[in-house]
């Protein structure tokens, strides 16, 4: 016959007090520290707020939405940053001064794009002029990337393009040479030439060395002029529209 005995235990950590004689003299080793769970502490939510939104890119935006969809002008903001982003990621991006052969120009230069600038310099090697101008522009390419920089040997653009009128800068945009320089008198002359005196001609010809925000700020701007010229065009649309049907009723 199986005998059963029940062995009563108290409260985790108790011990009798024949054990605790025995631990005073060492008998026994040191009573374990009774388990007690952390403290709670309850996570740090990020704040969700207009810098919050600056730093963070589209991805994460779009997965934030649920954060503010409560919150009207967040929502507007967040939805605006993304648009920000978007533009910003559609512009196209150079960083340097690409050398180009004259079968390339076309391609390169005239048929660059509707909404590319393209500065072209026109040099030859050994031209103390063409070598100070290229060190500006070289420093303008990496400082402005939404600005096209090319260079390209002056009688492979041009045939029989006389030294006298190097370094020549011309400006391209949409098909077209809008604006040109011939020589540094232009940008002060030899003694005088910096990049930021470059850039400042430059800018005087279109939105070509720009800051990113001053380049967002021009695409915002391009983008409301896109706007209201297709508001005009349809409402100039409607009224000859309502011109005919007089005449017809007539």
């Amino acid at each position: 016959m199986t005998e059963y005995h029940t062995v009563y235990k108290g409260p985790e950590g108790e011990t009798t007090q024949w054990e605790d004689i025995h631990r005073r003299l060492g008998n026994l080793p040191p009573k374990p520290p009774v388990w007690k769970p952390d403290p709670y502490k309850p996570e740090v939510e990020a704040v969700r707020d207009a810098s919050w939104v600056e730093a963070r890119d589209e991805g994460e935006l779009r997965e934030a939405a649920d954060a503010f969809e409560d919150d009207r002008f967040l929502e507007e903001y967040r939805q605006r940053r993304i648009k920000e982003l978007q533009a910003a990621a559609s512009r196209p991006r150079f960083g340097s001064v690409e050398l180009i052969r004259g079968n390339e120009f076309v391609e390169k230069i005239t048929n660059a794009g509707a909404d590319v600038w393209v500065v072209v310099h026109l040099f030859k090697d050994g031209h103390a002029g063409c070598g100070l101008l290229q060190q500006c522009l070289d420093e303008l390419a990496a400082k402005y990337p939404s600005t096209k920089f090319v260079r390209i040997v002056s009688t492979d653009a041009i045939p029989n393009y006389p030294d006298s009128n190097l370094p020549t800068l011309l400006l391209y945009h949409d098909t077209r040479c809008l604006q040109h320089a011939v020589g540094l008198a232009t940008f002060g002359g030899t003694k005088r030439i910096t990049p930021e005196q470059v850039a400042l001609v430059l800018n005087s010809w279109g939105p070509l060395c720009l800051s990113a925000a001053e380049d967002e700020e021009q695409a915002q701007h391009a983008q409301i002029k896109a706007l209201v010229t297709r508001m005009v065009d349809k409402k100039a649309d409607g009224e000859e529209g309502e011109d005919e049907s007089s005449d017809f009723d007539d």
